[in-house]
């Protein structure tokens, strides 16, 4: 019903930045809240950074003043911008959001993810 396309990904080099960008499309009633995940290989998946409707932003200390999310309510997109990248970076980023198709149900999206590499 639903789907997110992930783009932006590629290689970087540390202290670089890139620019990941996601859109969602379907049978959208309403989005509640976005978010970037990211998973290296061997590692659990986690949260890189999170926005709600209403703009409330979130970010885990690993990159909180390096990341920025930002949505468009209109085009139902999401962006990360992510500057001073670091090896420790590495990893497949994932889109993620909340989406209502009724009034009366929500439910939880993925992307089907994006290549981050960040090596010299």
């Amino acid at each position: 019903q639903v789907q997110l396309v992930e783009s932006g990904g590629g290689l970087v080099q540390p202290g670089g930045s890139l620019r990941l960008s996601c859109a969602a499309s379907g049978n959208i009633f309403n989005i509640y809240t976005m978010g970037w995940y990211r998973q290296a290989p061997g590692k659990e998946r986690e949260l890189v950074a999170h926005v709600t409707s209403e703009g409330k932003t979130n970010y885990p200390d690993s990159v909180k003043s390096r990341f920025t999310i930002s949505r468009d309510n209109v085009k139902n997109t999401v962006d990360l911008q992510m500057n001073s990248l670091k090896p420790e970076d590495t990893a497949v980023y994932y889109c993620n959001a909340d989406v209502s198709t009724t009034p009366f149900l929500t439910s939880n999206y993925w992307g089907q993810g994006t290549q981050v590499t960040v090596s010299s």
